[in-house]
């Protein structure tokens, strides 16, 4: 892992780390060989061509890069975390009610070919 990733890995405040380690985990769970890299100075996962970024923000997370399509379902059931064009904003409160299997829906939508 470089630097410029390890540093954002460690900056995560202890509030939002266990958000971010569980999307994390579930990515890898679910995609084991995908890669994870700074792009748009955010961790990215990237399978194929298909990518997927987990940015760690004041309110929670963000993921960016899923495909409106793909993931209706996920995001039918809960409209109110989208905010703006293709952003996704999770805080820690709205993941308690969110299983890890709707969270696995919205990764195999945006990371499988």
């Amino acid at each position: 892992m470089d630097t410029e990733m390890q540093t954002y890995l460690d900056d995560i405040t202890p509030e939002h780390r266990p958000l971010f380690d569980r999307m994390h985990r579930l990515i890898l769970e679910a995609f084991p060989d995908a890669s994870l890299a700074l792009s748009y100075g955010m961790p990215t996962h990237r399978t194929g061509n298909r990518k997927l970024h987990v940015g760690v923000w004041q309110h929670g997370i963000s993921i960016y890069g899923w495909d409106k399509d793909r993931a209706a379902g996920f995001t039918s059931r809960h409209p109110d975390l989208i905010s703006g064009k293709g952003t996704i904003q999770l805080r820690p409160q709205d993941a308690t009610h969110i299983t890890d299997d709707e969270l696995n829906e919205l990764i195999r939508a945006s990371l499988t070919a």
